[in-house]
């Protein structure tokens, strides 16, 4: 999962800080409204599809920097009323949210003076770094002169993203006086951290009164007249360098510039279906976004609005979800989690030597330690997934310069696999909290109830996760294969055998026969929790599971009980917890179907995985703007019947986003060897939505290719275009 955050649909109360910390608190108004994000590094903003941020109490509505709410209002109003929506839409690259209102029927003493439709009035807003841009248009399409007022009003609450998740507090900083000036609000906040936030809000043209809250225009528009307005506001802390406001052009010219040099560089991938290609174009534009040019290389933040940060677990999938597409985005979330890697015990973060990045925050509560989250180290599977990422990243690029500057941090992990991973010397790496405040669960479901056995008893004691002791055999055997790139021949075989053991011990530990899976778990006194849960499913993603038993686990994800007819469950509905609209017992997650259908295809069972592949397809289709999101719930297909949102889903989710690059690759079973110069198809096919596919721009090494697969019945032919340096195709049948 995503967040060390959020246990949405468990079962939880809020009797102490952490659960609050897991919870976010859901009202009747908050799904009420379409969300439309944008972000642009560590600012986002969220609006309604009206182009508003209504200050609602269950609302994330607002512009955020560094997990702080600097602007919780923002709405306009025609002369006191909300105008009429005709269209809102947020640009293909993601770049710039477009908004189109008109006026509704206006009355004067009982009679109609302006008909509905007369005034188009348009927003369209985008961030460049710390401020957002709002450009407001309104041209007059009546025969009239028309007399209007336009009111914007603003304020700004600066509460931690954790509060408005619904996290209480028992004391906050001072709200400053605000100060006005001609044609700007400047609203700040002192905070119990002893720093000034600060959000300038400058009005172009001047407004014609200007008030704390507000500024109003009084228009007078001529039949086919038009006036502009601009709102710029900026986003300031006094601990960090804050940015000032460009004209209009050039910023926008700014955000257009880094969009292309991010697509020139980037492989194209295309096909003959172009409802395929609006879901694969939003999936390259929400990385985009998603992505922070970090001093350590760019890093995908989890997510919007709950997770804009730095997650381990969720980087590291996302970019081995798009690592045969763009591998520079794995070397730069390696080389974060290097550096930020645990160097010592400290039971409140969770923290031991050589473990992984769990998440960080920079926002009031997490300098204040009102939550555990500033800096945590407490998920199960993040630093077992380091080490396979690295193995994979060197396969995917050949970069042994880079794989050797991280392998100190590779040794550390391994070493804290074997000994604080493995709590009780089995073999097995277990997780149990530290902290009283951390996270009762720390594999990636970790709300409270996502972990249980048979009969719904929760499990206790050092909890062992199937899929986690998939992470640990793959990296077992990436650090074999490494150890050899960097001459260190005796670690070789120790790593070799440490994979090939612990195969044959989970096989004998974690196999349920009746269910013809895998336990989701083993508690601390090794009894399994014998449901069918997707945790199994993504066992065949490390090849930790035998090809007997690969086949049956593809069954039983692909089963009535587990597979909706969009996804596979996180748990089947034959579970005694299952709840289709619960987090993690019975919703839906892209990402962890398109791990389960590249495991799939790892083994052969290619139509297996084109059927998860085609669910999520026929999905997306159904999803606003074509946008897969974090989750949504796992109800039963029904005919002329889409999916049914989860209400507090991010979206967009990185690796949701990414999902459809590796459904991609499973389906076409490409291996991309940077040592060999050697772009392997095995056993490609491609599911029945998609007649061709194009591969454009694929870069190995100093070389690239463009690749062209035409299904051909229940086969592919590939032909290959523009190959260089030497780079060679082989096809495995």
């Amino acid at each position: 999962m995503t967040s060390a955050s959020i246990g949405g649909g468990g079962q939880m109360g809020v009797e102490n800080h952490f659960t609050e910390a897991q919870h976010i608190l859901v009202h009747a108004d908050r799904s009420a409204e379409k969300i439309r994000s944008l972000k642009y590094g560590d600012t986002f903003a969220v609006f309604n599809h009206f182009g508003d941020m209504r200050p609602i109490p269950s609302g994330e509505e607002g512009l955020y920097l560094d997990g702080t709410r600097f602007l919780s209002m923002f709405t306009l109003y025609l002369d006191g009323f909300r105008p009429l929506l005709l269209g809102s839409t947020v640009r293909d690259d993601n770049d710039q949210l477009i908004v189109t209102l008109t006026n509704p029927d206006l009355f004067v003493d009982g009679e109609l003076c302006l008909p509905a439709n007369s005034l188009h009035i348009s927003k369209r807003a985008f961030l460049l770094d710390a401020v957002c841009y709002v450009e407001i248009g309104i041209e007059n399409y009546s025969m009239q002169v028309v007399d209007s007022a336009l009111t914007l009003r603003v304020a700004a609450d600066f509460k931690d993203i954790y509060e408005v998740r619904g996290m209480a507090r028992e004391k906050h900083g001072e709200i400053r006086e605000p100060l006005v000036g001609d044609d700007t609000i400047m609203l700040g906040y002192g905070g119990l951290d002893d720093e000034e936030r600060v959000t300038s809000i400058e009005f172009t043209p001047r407004p014609d009164r200007i008030e704390p809250d507000e500024a109003k225009y009084v228009l007078s528009l001529q039949p086919k007249e038009s006036a502009k307005l601009l709102v710029t506001v900026s986003c300031r802390r006094s601990r960090r360098n804050g940015s000032v406001p460009l004209p209009l052009d050039e910023a926008r010219a700014a955000v257009l510039a880094g969009i292309g040099q991010d697509k020139a560089r980037a492989c194209s991938l295309q096909s003959s279906n172009g409802q395929f290609n609006a879901w694969i174009n939003r999936s390259v534009s929400d990385l985009h976004m998603l992505i922070t040019n970090l001093p350590t290389g760019p890093y995908p933040y989890a997510g919007i609005p709950w997770f804009n940060t730095p997650f381990g677990r969720d980087g590291m999938i996302t970019a081995w979800e798009c690592l045969w597409v763009r591998p520079d985005l794995a070397k730069g979330v390696l080389a974060y989690l290097a550096s930020t890697q645990a160097t010592e015990f400290i039971p409140e973060q969770d923290a031991e030597p050589g473990k992984i990045l769990h998440e960080t925050r920079s926002g009031e509560m997490a300098a204040l330690r009102e939550m555990p989250f500033g800096l945590y180290y407490g998920s199960v599977d993040a630093t077992p997934l380091f080490v396979a990422l690295a193995g994979a990243y060197y396969e995917r690029t050949a970069d042994a310069v880079f794989i050797e500057s991280i392998w100190p941090n590779i040794q550390a992990a391994l070493e804290w696999i074997t000994t604080s991973g493995d709590r009780d010397g089995d073999g097995f790496v277990e997780y149990e909290r530290r902290s009283e405040d951390g996270l009762l669960h720390q594999g990636w479901k970790d709300a409270d109830d996502a972990v249980f056995h048979a009969d719904g008893t929760a499990v206790q004691g050092a909890i062992a996760m199937c899929e986690v002791q998939g992470y640990v055999y793959a990296a077992y055997n990436a650090a074999s294969k490494l150890a050899a790139v960097l001459g260190h021949d005796a670690e070789v075989a120790r790593f070799a055998e440490k994979a090939r053991t612990l195969r044959i011990q989970f096989n004998e530990m974690f196999w349920c026969a009746e269910l013809s899976t895998y336990a989701m778990a083993l508690d601390g006194d090794k009894r399994a929790c014998r449901i069918v849960t997707s945790n199994g499913g993504q066992c065949l993603f490390t090849g930790i599971a035998t090809a007997e038993r690969a086949a049956c686990v593809a069954n039983a994800v692909l089963s009535d009980e587990a597979y909706s007819g969009w996804g596979v469950r996180t748990v089947a509905n034959s579970a005694s917890r299952f709840n289709p609209m619960s987090y993690h017992n019975g919703s839906i997650w892209p990402h962890d179907n398109a791990l389960i259908a590249y495991g799939m295809a790892r083994y052969g069972l290619t139509k297996q995985a084109n059927r998860i592949f085609t669910g999520l397809f026929e999905a997306a289709m159904y999803f606003d703007l074509h946008r897969m999101p974090e989750l949504f719930c796992g109800f039963s297909r029904e005919a002329g019947e889409g999916p049914v949102l989860y209400p507090v889903a991010c979206a967009p989710q990185a690796w949701s986003a990414a999902s459809v690059f590796l459904l991609c690759q499973a389906c076409l079973g490409v291996q991309v060897n940077a040592e060999k110069k050697q772009v392997r198809f095995v056993r490609p096919s491609l599911p029945e939505f998609l007649g061709e596919f194009h591969i454009v721009n694929l870069q190995v090494g100093d070389g690239s290719i463009d690749i062209d697969v035409i299904r051909q019945g229940d086969d592919v032919g590939i032909t290959v275009r523009n190959a260089t340096n030497n780079l060679a195709v082989v096809l495995v049948r």
